[in-house]
């Protein structure tokens, strides 16, 4: 009999706190909501692109620590945000994170792998989404 997370993974839906194991991440704020699922990821330095094809709802993966990424996030009503290639954000926009009950994530890996990461345990990617619901 599998485990429910394998039945989790392979329906293409993870929990943060999911996320956060598969990238051996640290979470820094929005524990509470850690156990909350996504359907899609989108990796992104450039916000004007997540803007474009983020998904409300999806989990977002950058390089970029600053608090437009945080405001980026509040505008698509995203779950949470990883950022990569072990980079923390300062205190300030850990603070909006949690105001705005955002799951933030540490991850070790660089944007590339995460993805791929993620990609590989079942998780769409937020274009993927958004051709599904055009066809």
């Amino acid at each position: 009999m599998q485990s429910a997370n394998e039945a989790t993974m392979r329906n293409g839906r993870l929990t943060l706190r999911q996320i956060c194991e598969l990238l051996d991440g640290e979470i820094v704020c929005g524990e509470s909501r850690a156990d909350e699922h996504v359907d899609s990821a989108c990796g992104c330095d450039l916000m004007s692109d997540v803007l474009a094809f983020g998904q409300p709802g999806a989990v977002l993966l950058t390089g970029l620590t600053n608090s437009q990424v945080i405001r980026t996030a509040e505008m698509l009503d995203l779950k949470g945000v990883v950022f990569v290639r072990n980079k923390r954000p300062d205190a300030e926009t850990v603070q909006m994170a949690d105001d705005l009950n955002l799951v933030i994530i540490l991850t070790p890996y660089p944007l590339y792998e995460s993805c791929g990461k993620l990609y590989a345990a079942g998780l769409s990617g937020s274009q993927e989404k958004t051709e599904s619901l055009t066809l």
